[in-house]
């Protein structure tokens, strides 16, 4: 999402955010780096070089906060266990900000999972169609910039 962010000139005017629902990649308090296989296939989509860094070899898991339902206008899970979690942390959903990646699109489902599947490059297809999709979505409500500042 950064990186589409940043190729449409609105990454200044939006703020993007990753977050854990659980505390499997948080370990003696400090969070995992990106995982190797996964940091491989962002950077055969040119992610995570020295050309377009996008703070990739900074990022550090970090847990989902109660808090963060009240600073992000959306949450998007990438499965159905994260809603469940998200819905948790968050204590409900009263205003109907938590869904899936793969709801923006035709193809409302789960991301493929590659810690089951070994297939990075399913979930890296699935991950594109979504953030286009939440993109259009988003243009479509007049939520990204130029018509006002949007935070998820």
């Amino acid at each position: 999402m950064k990186d589409l962010a940043r190729r449409k000139g609105c990454s200044d005017a939006l703020c993007i955010e990753s977050a854990a629902t659980t505390t499997e990649e948080i370990w003696r308090g400090k969070g995992n780096p990106i995982y190797p296989p996964a940091l491989a296939e962002l950077r055969r989509h040119g992610i995570g070089t020295p050309d377009n860094e996008l703070g990739v070899s900074a990022k550090r898991a970090r847990l989902m906060t109660r808090e963060d339902y009240a600073r992000f206008d959306y949450l998007i899970g990438m499965d159905s266990e994260n809603l469940y979690d998200m819905k948790d942390i968050a204590g409900g959903d009263p205003e109907g900000k938590i869904s899936l990646l793969l709801d923006y699109t035709d193809h409302r489902r789960s991301v493929a999972d590659p810690w089951y599947t070994g297939n990075f490059t399913a979930t890296w297809n699935d991950c594109e169609a979504g953030i286009l999709g939440l993109w259009d979505f988003l243009a479509r409500r007049g939520a990204l910039p130029p018509g006002g500042k949007t935070v998820w």
